[in-house]
This record gives structure tokens, sequence and C-alpha cells, in this order.
């Protein structure tokens, strides 16, 4: 899978796990693939030889068991900001990762073999919501798959700054789940001062999802700032043709008539 492909496809369309491949090879091309899709597929075949689990919670506790359990994976609490824990096949090597990379895994294992599974978007952190049997249940990859209740949910939220909208948190796309992924390297590169390495990152974002404003204004402000301004102006522009917001408009124009008057 290209990354242009990923850009053009319908988020419904889109196989987290071979997308996040994609972002994977983008940086590392020699990195083991196969053995993120041996990973998967092991645990696919183990999930459809049981008896199908009936409830959410049945539902989550076996994923649990075989990706945390027997698979040893869990959150990076020692080495939490390496890059190498947003990238989707170093994580399947290192059996550790970021919650978003975490939760991809889970989603993609439950999706592989016809289950519902979500990523719930909380202040700070992402959560697993495996639904099954009329009920759901919500688990936390990042703390080795643990189940997680609704008031403990409402608790995470409250300690990074938020709390559920109308009692519900927000379900990630699939699209918005490869954003954060590398949103995550992305932002990191910016706050170390890698001006070059956060470009190339938004480049990427800005090819997985072009329809996404916010991310062409980010790639715009990192071309200004290494003195690209004809590249800035080409990000501005497509960000002007994904925006219905006038103010957002005006604001774009305004900076591309600036860019203009910098070339003179």
């Amino acid at each position: 899978m290209e990354l242009a492909e990923i850009g053009l496809m319908d988020d419904g369309d889109i196989d987290l796990i071979e997308a996040g491949i994609a972002l994977s090879l983008a940086d590392r091309p020699r990195g083991d693939a196969m053995r993120l899709r041996r990973l998967m597929q092991g645990w696919a075949i183990n999930l459809q030889q049981d008896s199908a689990p009936a409830t959410g919670r049945a539902k989550a506790l076996r994923l649990a068991g075989l990706i945390a359990g027997e698979g040893g994976f869990s959150g990076d609490t020692q080495d939490y900001d390496n890059p190498l824990n947003a990238d989707l096949v170093a994580v399947a090597a290192r059996g550790c990762g970021l919650p978003i990379a975490l939760s991809i895994l889970y989603v993609g294992l439950a999706r592989r073999v016809g289950w519902r599974a979500d990523i719930l978007a909380l202040p700070g952190h992402v959560l697993v919501e495996v639904h099954g049997g009329g009920d759901s249940a919500l688990i936390d990859p990042f703390e080795h798959g643990t189940t997680v209740t609704p008031a403990r949910a409402a608790d995470i939220a409250r300690q990074g700054g938020g709390l559920p909208i109308a009692g519900r948190f927000p379900v990630m796309g699939n699209r918005e789940m490869l954003v954060r992924l590398v949103s995550n390297q992305a932002g990191r590169a910016r706050l170390s001062g890698d001006t070059l390495r956060a470009l190339a990152l938004y480049e990427r974002l800005t090819t997985v999802a072009p329809r996404i404003s916010a991310l062409w204004w980010e790639r715009s402000q990192l071309e200004q700032r290494i003195g690209r301004l004809s590249a800035a102006r080409g990000s501005l522009t497509a960000m002007l043709e994904t925006t219905h917001d006038p103010a957002l408009g005006q604001r774009i124009r305004t900076t591309l008539a600036t860019l203009a008057r910098s070339d003179n």
C-alpha cells in the first residue's frame, strides 16, 4: 500500500494495519513488516478457532489475552518519547509502544475477525471499546490490556483536562488514528528543534489526510521556517481548497499575500 493511495481512500476502506506498515516503511524501508503481518494472522487464526465470545467484555478479554498476555505487548513506560513507539512495525518487534499504536493493533485484529471495535479519544489518551452481544467493554492497551470501567475512563479524562461529551467520548475514524500516530512523532521532532524531520512527517500527514486543513497549515509554517516560501504557498493554497470557514479562508489569503511580498 502506498501513502498516496491511503489519501484517496474512503475512511472506512482503510486497513489500519497495512496503512500503519506503509507509514513505518516510509521511515525504515527495511523494517520487518512480515513479522507484524504474521503476528496479526496468527492471532486472527487463534480467535477464529475459538468458540466465539458473545459479549463485548468477553471479546475484550480475549483480545487482551492474546496481545498483552501471550504477546506481552504493553505501553513503553521507560522510554515513552522514543519515536519507535509510534512506528507500528517497530512496535511489533519491540512489544511496546504508545497508546495509539497499541490501540491500532487491538482494533485492527478485532476487525480482521469481524468484531466491532473502536478507538475512543480521551484528553491525552486513547482507549479501545469492543462491542458484542448488545454491550461493550473498554480496555487500555497501554496498561497491558486492562479492562477499564466508565468511571475510570472519566477519571483518565479529568486528569487529561477534559470530560466526555454527553456521556460519550468521540470515536476516532481510521484516518484520524493514523494522523494521531504520525503527529506524535511530528510533535516531538518539532519540540526538539528538528524542523526537517517535522516537515517530512507533515508531508506524510498531508499525503494520507489531504482533507484535514490544519495539517497543511502546520506544514506551511515549517516550510516558511526553513525558507521554502514557494512550497509554503503551495501548502496554503491546498489548505484554502479544503476549508469552508470564511474566517480561516481570509487568514490564509492574508498569509499568502504576505509571502508574495516576501518574495519581492
